[in-house]
């Protein structure tokens, strides 16, 4: 595998541009063998601070768990548009985020990001594809995070507001699930791309929403897995293991329950719906 070393962290704005293009001959060619890498990246403090009050994280001195993946992200989607990339990045599903950090990485810290796509797959709803970002710190391996995408066979990723289930919303008659409430406001998808710089339309505004088939903007997934990771702040270990899969499209504005229940050394979390039905779950554990 080829090494591509970029000299600044690419643009989302035309990136999401090029993705709105078609494309042609999807699924049928191979992942390119090539990695996207980025040296000596320095953490804007502020751009950091504005996120933590976002997502609900403390102010700290110490990255969130979750945040090596923004800086991640515009060389995932750099990958993703590439003209040689053999799946469409519009209409692509985020379904399955997996974090293991082996100690916190602290915000004065210069970081090299490296991003590569592997395991494409034929599976039951479509194809999917993984997106590897890995974070180093003078050489040593300190965060992974593996993002998998799905581009749903024969549509464009558009759901109509309809959960990946095929449910239409929530039971009105079903007794609310036992938890925190979580009141997510309209504006959740804005505030998320400005400090995360994922402009990603369908969590922008209603209109662009429905361009994309949603009766409203969606919440971005990796808020949601922050806002479960930042309910446990000060409590989850430096060295630790996340893996969290995103099942129903949260509409906001929306009110959801957030469950922390302790499971064998971690945590089993959630947010679900009113009838219980969960938008993400997953685990956090200590890193093996």
């Amino acid at each position: 595998m080829t090494v591509e070393t970029l000299t600044a962290p690419p643009r989302l704005t035309p990136l999401y541009a090029r993705a709105l293009l078609p494309r042609l001959g999807e699924g049928r060619a191979p992942l390119p063998r090539r990695a996207l890498r980025l040296a000596d990246v320095r953490v804007d403090v502020d751009r950091l601070a504005a996120y933590d009050r976002v997502c609900g994280f403390l102010l700290r001195d110490t990255l969130p768990p979750t945040y090596p993946h923004v800086l991640g992200f515009p060389l995932q989607l750099a990958l993703l548009t590439a003209p040689d990339f053999p799946l469409p990045a519009a209409g692509l599903v985020h379904v399955r985020n997996v974090i293991t950090q082996q100690r916190d990485l602290r915000v004065d810290e210069p970081l090299t990001i490296t991003v590569r796509a592997e395991d494409l797959a034929e599976v039951e709803r479509g194809t999917s594809v993984d997106l590897l970002t890995e974070v180093s710190v003078a050489d040593e391996p300190v965060w992974t995070g593996r993002s998998t995408y799905l581009a749903r066979r024969g549509g464009d990723g558009r759901g109509g507001g309809r959960s990946p289930d095929g449910g239409s919303g929530d039971r009105r008659d079903a007794p609310p699930p036992r938890g925190a409430v979580v009141r997510v406001p309209a504006d959740i998808g804005r505030r998320y791309a400005e400090v995360s710089g994922d402009v990603n339309p369908i969590h922008l505004h209603p209109a662009t929403a429905r361009l994309f088939g949603f009766r409203r903007p969606l919440a971005h997934g990796m808020w949601s897995a922050a806002r479960l990771l930042a309910a446990l702040d000060g409590r989850l270990p430096g060295a630790l293991h996340v893996d969290l899969a995103f099942r129903k499209p949260l509409l906001v504005p929306a009110t959801v329950v957030r469950v922390t229940t302790p499971a064998d050394d971690g945590w089993h979390v959630a947010l679900l719906s009113r009838d219980g039905r969960p938008h993400v779950d997953g685990s956090i554990r200590p890193a093996a």
